[in-house]
């Protein structure tokens, strides 16, 4: 059966618990609690909201004795429930913060501080908004998990009462809200019933008549079945009893939401779900555990593919049980959940089941959890809130797949994670180097998907630093924020070289010397704050060399202006040595390679600014040049860097003319990889009887290699013709 205190209706509020009720309910579970101190926030918090009302016409005072009757409820200690009690005080009240921190402590006015700024970024609709909401949510929770546990209280509440708001929007905003970021909370840190009941409150809201149409099937079933779950409870609890086993076997049924998530997960109709009903068997330790989990396999039929141990493998919020589906008594598809009472006090409570914090120093318990740390990671690496948000939302919805280390660590990750994951997972300065991964000892792409079990080894270089092509094999947040970092640094640092090279260029033409002194007169022009960030703005082609110096030395009314010549025109020693090097800058960051060209170390190049994507290089003879013939202010004179280190890899393209016979396609390949040459894209362009024609793109270091690479073909009898590809 549900938790006590999640089982309330969805109706309106029932008569406001009394004070003595709520105290009453505290001692229960901790004899020591501060009495005096809840009897005065109860009093404190009716006095202070006096005649407000809520949308459901009840006393706004409701509200936050059910919030602290909700975390009761999860058997927290008297500091939670006191700021249950105030939480709305000084977002609502006249009540200040001062006045709560001298008459009920720093502790106290600490958490109610927490939870009052969350509540005031939350009435902001804004998407944005939202997201610096959850980054504030998270910095708090880091600091003390209990501001999360009241705040979830209160958004349960709140949710309870959802449908007596008028605007439909605001509702499904908030339900939306809800579903997205506070029930996968809640499930993070083990509090599955709350996370139940939020996610069907808000799949109420959101989806109605897919919830309704669930809830009529059920009550079908229910109906049709009499006691069935009742008489299979008899009937496991008979049959462990047989074997020796005294356990306490009871059932319950799956939410609406989470039938219509599998529905929709395994694309499946409602007949065909086989666990609608959950039943649970709890006993005294591990070791019986297992004994009833072959008890129940050697008298009910398994149903393959559904068994779990959530034992040896706990999930990342802790919970561990052993899950197995068969076919059970009156041949009904039925899930068994075995687990002893101290599992099953943490699968109800999660955090709130080992709750440490009256012993010295436990205030920081929230940071065992290493998600929240994984959280804090990202928020560091995050650009803005709204990518902060992005990257957790994808954090807590994903399955998880577990995987060991070659020592036998244990790492949990998203499924569908590749070994980049894995290796950020490790330690991020693993991640940044890695070049390979061997998974159960065998080489692997970096994109491969990870299985169960899967034992993965991490290959480093440290020459290595992190491509811009992972963030599209990578599923971790930690991941993701690490590498986008990266690429952001290092576009900063690429725009900075380029930027500078373009405004030098612009103020040579023009007669002129630049300097910093000089830049940073027309720095609010450009609504920059330094030089540095006017250069980034220039590499990155948001800021032209001619604008900046036409701001920097405004042109006389009768002077001509300067005659700029495009670069493919103007080569020369001079303009070779103020070029910009690019060898050894990371391709698809500030720099592009034109895919019309395809320039390599060798080439006379030249490059193009690109508004807001920094340059791309050309060969000097490209055919694509004419069409910025009518624009210099775009060229850059650019050239490769000589003392790059060799091991650089560059896409040629080749035209081949190959002959229709066995072997041919074979003998291409086998002289390009004589020639140390990799093939990264094969095309077939043009075939005939006689002739194959194909497009062909190899990796070499430069020119020179290519050229080597074109003669050793041309020198082979199966190949008719071979040249270098401008298209």
């Amino acid at each position: 059966m549900p938790h006590r205190a999640l089982a309330r209706s969805q109706g309106a509020d029932r008569a406001v618990m009394r004070q003595l009720e709520l105290v009453e309910r505290v001692k229960s579970y901790d004899p020591s609690v501060d009495e005096d101190a809840l009897n005065r926030a109860y009093v404190f918090s009716m006095k202070a909201h006096g005649a407000q009302l809520r949308a459901s016409g009840d006393p706004f005072f409701s509200h936050p004795v059910e919030v602290a009757g909700i975390l009761s409820g999860m058997k927290l200690d008297s500091a939670s429930i006191v700021t249950g009690l105030l939480h709305d005080t000084v977002e609502d009240t006249l009540a200040t913060l001062d006045e709560i921190e001298r008459l009920f402590g720093a502790e106290i006015a600490r958490l109610v501080d927490g939870v009052t700024k969350l509540s005031r970024l939350e009435l902001q609709s804004d998407q944005s908004k939202q997201a610096e909401n959850f980054r504030k949510l998270v910095l708090a929770m880091s600091e003390d998990i209990r501001v999360l546990l009241v705040k979830l209280a209160d958004r349960l509440h709140n949710m309870r009462t959802l449908h007596f708001l008028k605007d439909e929007a605001t509702r499904k905003r908030i339900a939306r809200e809800t579903m997205e970021i506070y029930a996968p909370l809640a499930e993070r840190i083990g509090m599955n019933d709350m996370k139940d009941e939020l996610q069907d409150l808000a799949f109420a809201e959101l989806q109605p008549e897919a919830r309704e149409s669930i809830r009529a099937r059920l009550a079908f079933l229910k109906e049709k079945g009499g006691n069935l779950g009742e008489r299979i409870m008899v009937a496991l609890d008979g049959t462990l009893e047989k074997a020796g086993i005294r356990a306490e076997v009871s059932g319950r049924e799956k939410t609406p939401y989470s039938i219509w998530r599998k529905m929709q997960r395994k694309e499946v109709g409602f007949e065909q779900l086989a666990d609608i009903m959950a039943f649970r068997v709890v006993v005294d330790n591990v070791e019986q555990c297992y004994h009833a989990l072959g008890v129940i396999h050697s008298r009910y039929p398994v149903v393959p593919g559904r068994f779990k141990d959530f034992i040896s493998l706990p999930k990342p919020n802790e919970y561990r049980s052993v899950h197995s589906g068969v076919i059970g008594p009156e041949q009904q598809r039925i899930e068994v959940q075995i687990r002893t009472r101290e599992m099953h006090e943490v699968a109800e409570l999660g955090v709130a089941a080992h709750w440490v914090y009256k012993q010295d120093g436990a205030r920081n318990e929230g940071r065992q959890y290493r998600w929240l740390r994984e959280l804090l990671d990202v928020l560091d690496h995050a650009a803005d809130p709204q990518e902060f948000l992005e990257h957790t939302k994808l954090a807590m919805f994903q399955d998880q797949v577990f995987c060991f280390t070659p020592k036998g660590d244990l790492i949990n990750l998203p499924r569908g994670a590749t070994p980049v994951d894995f290796a950020y997972a490790v330690h991020s300065q693993i991640g940044d180097t890695c070049v390979g991964a061997k998974i159960n000892g065998k080489l692997v792409p970096l994109r491969t998907q990870l299985m169960n079990g899967d034992q993965v080894e991490i290959i480093t270089s440290k020459a290595q630093t992190p491509s811009p092509t992972w963030e599209r094999l990578v599923v971790t947040a930690k991941a993701r924020a690490r590498i986008r970092r990266f690429v952001r640094t290092q576009q900063r640092a690429q725009y900075l070289d380029l930027g500078k090279a373009i405004l030098q260029k612009a103020f040579r033409q023009d007669g002129h010397d630049m300097t910093d002194k000089a830049l940073e007169a027309v720095l609010d022009k450009f609504r920059c704050e330094t030089a540095e960030d006017l250069y980034v703005a220039a590499g990155a082609g948001n800021v032209t060399g001619r604008e900046v110096v036409t701001a920097v030395f405004p042109p006389k009314p009768d002077a001509k202006p300067p005659k700029v010549v495009p670069l493919s025109h103007a080569r020369g020693k001079k303009a070779a040595e103020n070029a910009v090097p690019i060898r050894g800058l990371i391709p698809g960051m500030a720099v592009h390679y034109a895919g019309c060209c395809h320039p390599l170390p060798g080439d006379r190049i030249v490059g193009i600014v690109t508004t807001g994507k920094g340059i791309t290089i050309h060969t000097i003879d490209c055919d694509k040049l004419a069409e910025f013939a009518d624009t210099p202010d775009r060229w850059v004179d650019v050239a490769w860097n000589q003392t790059g280190d060799g091991d650089e890899r560059h896409v040629g393209r080749l035209d081949v003319t190959i002959g229709n016979e066995p072997g041919s396609l074979g003998a291409l390949t086998t002289v390009i990889g004589e020639q140390a040459g990799n093939i990264t894209n094969l095309k077939i362009t043009n075939r005939s009887q006689d002739f194959f024609e194909l497009l062909v793109d190899v990796e070499v270091q430069d020119v020179r290699h290519l050229t080597n690479i074109i003669a050793a073909l041309r020198a082979t009898p199966v190949i008719n013709s071979v040249e270098r590809s401008r298209r």
